[in-house]
């Protein structure tokens, strides 16, 4: 392996690159554009524009992108190459700080949720220069913010650095007040782990519900799955080793931050964790990690899935966003410190987050609400629809101390105690870990474990920033105004946690009991997209958005329609693809089975009239009654998508293919596994199960 800290980011136009290839003045200028939220002007940017460029076609770039993320899910690129015509027909290289500012791709094909018509085609994309640009593919790809013609956020980055500078400024009102005049930026910093299965490729591309639908629709479960608990952190086996190293050289080159990697729950499935960085450009990265784990997987005769529930009978695959807020002097506000009762600042933001969780339950499901996570969410692999908090013994315990006026008696610093007189002995943590909850407190963090593999990391990230910082702007509201601050801030953290103490549950997130607790409780139970969505333009919520200028109404109710429209696509696509197998492959393979049994029973009985036929008999009579099943259930499913259905609007479109068309491909599918049961391996035309979870080795 190459030098790691040499490899490391040497595809990025970082500050060290900065300093080296700009002017004094100009890095001065472009550092505090990237620290201060600055405006740039065109002069420097013109400056930045060529150093840039000289520096890409050094690393052999021939184009440039502007980079963005409209509300498909994925990345956008058009790319141009330097080339500028001269005289003599020749040309030269040329990147102007204007073509660096501003780019202009077609806005009417990426979903606009109404905001855009066909004929309306002009959209901006225009540079963010608190995220770095990099080569990639022999491009220079210049991260940007993608809007409308009308001014219209038409991307994920937009309000994702709208909402941070709305907790920015409600979090610097507050740190006024205790009195803090040394910083002068609050930052929220994420570390988004990644899950995702490795499967062969070649086995892949003989699946057609995996290569339209990212899933599989069929499969009857396999004598083996994760009962052994034997491939989580299990040795990695070498061509999944070989996968993740090259895979970390890639990651590490563009500057991201892969730190962890292991073998996780299900067969074939694995996890990386990277560390963290700000909120924006965390999002960009784990967007560029899902891109280059899917481009490394072909290389290595492998294909990455990032679906939520890729297999059924086994653990999906999530993404846990690990949230935190800071200070530009480095300090981490959801730090404890020594003595947590003592710490008035830490307890007055902690009780923010739980003030804001428990109005906006809403939102945190909604952030991750979509047809794929629907499969895995409350399945006994990942939290459950209800949102709730963890907070641990330790905390809970102070809380419940405030509020009841009592004295907490802080316990002294325990040590492990494993018995083997060779081991250390190391300070035991002061809380156990939930890996159940929604939302759990893991020492200066918050780890949000409900998104699904495939999303966007940016829409979490925008409700977490937008609902502390209004819950923020609520406690600076009162404290600015109080005559006796430490008596107001006291009173406040009180009432507060006696209000929203309801959102907190240190328990086991999936029990039944604790469903009925939550409902006992008050708490939200959306279970399906469908069921959450519908809140999303709620007075409350177009409100809040307004209010700190994250969202315009207009950009909600589009935000709601796209993401209702892709459920509804989603559901469709594999509703058509299940007919479509079954019609083309699964019922062929029952009929040429049953053929050849049947060919086989005639034969014994010319051979000998007395020798017994009650094998193919039986097995005749099952699978000719499970075909015709399937089949009949299969027109059903045909007729549930018909193009010609009608509908008032998306949410009544949306509750359909939840209700009906959903839990019709469910109930084919059943009987689809069935048969697969009882089909000679030679005759079923795809890669079951067990091949597929266990082939890579």
């Amino acid at each position: 392996m190459s030098n790691v800290p040499e490899m490391f980011g040497s595809m990025v136009f970082d500050d060290t690159v900065m300093k080296e290839k700009l002017p004094k003045e100009t890095y001065k200028a472009l550092k505090k554009t990237r620290e201060q939220g600055k405006p740039l002007d065109i002069s420097v940017a013109n400056v930045v524009a060529n150093a840039m460029k000289d520096w890409a076609v050094e690393k052999g770039a021939t184009h440039f992108t502007h980079w963005f993320q409209p509300m498909t899910g994925i990345t956008a690129e058009k790319h141009d190459s330097f080339i500028y015509p001269i005289e003599n027909g020749k040309v030269i290289m040329e990147f102007s700080g204007k073509e660096l500012f501003k780019g202009e791709p077609d806005a009417s094909s990426f979903p606009s949720g109404g905001l855009r018509a066909t004929f309306e085609a002009r959209g901006y994309t225009a540079w963010d220069p608190t995220s770095n640009a990099f080569i990639k593919d022999g491009s220079l790809c210049i991260p940007t913010a993608f809007c409308s013609y009308g001014g219209e956020a038409l991307d994920k980055k937009t309000p994702l650095l709208r909402s941070m500078n709305a907790i920015n400024k409600q979090a610097m009102r507050i740190l006024r007040l205790f009195g803090n005049t040394d910083a002068h930026r609050v930052i929220t910093t994420v570390g988004a782990e990644q899950e995702y299965f490795l499967i062969d490729k070649a086995m892949y591309e003989k699946r057609k519900d995996l290569i339209f639908t990212g899933r599989t629709l069929f499969g009857a479960k396999p004598p083996k799955g994760q009962e052994l608990e034997d491939h989580y952190f299990g040795v990695i086996k070498p061509r999944v080793s070989a996968y993740m190293k090259e895979l970390d050289e890639e990651l590490w080159k563009l500057g991201i931050f892969a730190k962890t990697k292991h073998n996780e729950v299900a067969p074939s499935q694995h996890e990386l964790a990277p560390i963290f960085t700000t909120s924006n450009v965390a999002t960009d990265q784990n967007q560029l990690t899902m891109e280059i784990m899917k481009k490394v997987a072909t290389k290595h005769n492998l294909t990455c899935l990032l679906h939520e529930k890729p297999f059924a009978g086994v653990n999906g695959s999530g993404k846990h966003n690990n949230w935190s807020i800071t200070t530009d002097t480095g300090v981490n506000l959801l730090e404890p410190g020594d003595s947590p009762r003592e710490n008035a600042q830490f307890l007055l933001f902690l009780t923010a987050i739980i003030k804001a969780v428990d109005e906006h339950q809403d939102l945190l499901r909604i952030s991750v609400a979509s047809a794929g996570n629907d499969h895995r969410l409350g399945a006994n692999e990942a939290p459950p629809a209800i949102v709730s908090m963890f907070i641990g013994d330790e905390l809970t315990g102070i809380l419940k101390s405030i509020e009841d006026g009592t004295v907490y008696k802080q316990r002294d610093k325990a040590f492990m105690k494993i018995g083997v007189d060779v081991l250390p002995t190391f300070p035991q943590d002061s809380t156990d870990r939930n890996r159940t909850s929604p939302f759990a407190f893991t020492g200066n963090k918050f780890e949000f474990r409900m998104l699904g593999s495939t999303v966007s990391i940016a829409c979490p990230n925008i409700m977490l920033n937008t609902i502390i910082a209004d819950a923020l702007s609520d406690f600076a509201d009162e404290l600015e105004k109080a005559d006796d601050f430490n008596s107001t801030l006291a009173e406040l953290i009180k009432k507060t946690v006696k209000e929203h103490k309801r959102i907190i549950f240190n328990g086991n997130n999936y029990s039944d009991e604790w469903v009925e607790e939550a409902k006992k409780r008050g708490l939200l139970n959306l279970r399906s997209t469908a069921d959450a969505l519908p809140y999303y333009i709620s007075d409350t919520n177009v409100k809040l958005f307004e209010k700190h200028g994250v969202f315009s109404k207009t950009e909600i109710h589009s935000r709601y329609e796209i993401q209702l429209e892709n459920y509804c696509k989603q559901i469709h696509i594999e509703a058509l693809t299940m007919v479509d197998m079954i019609k083309k492959d699964i019922l062929p393979a029952a009929c040429s089975y049953m053929k050849d049994l049947s060919k086989e029973a005639i034969n014994k009985k010319q051979l000998c009239a007395d020798i017994s036929c009650e094998l193919e008999e039986m097995l005749l009579k099952k699978l000719s009654t499970l075909s015709s099943e399937l089949y009949k259930k299969m027109a059903v499913l045909e007729s549930s998508v018909e193009p010609e259905k009608e509908f008032k609007d998306v949410l009544e479109q949306a509750q359909y293919y939840r209700n009906q068309v959903f839990q019709q491909m469910e109930d084919t599918r059943a009987t689809a596994d069935e048969i697969e049961s009882m089909v000679g391996k030679k005759y079923w035309p795809y890669p079951t199960y067990g091949d597929l979870l266990f082939s890579v080795i």
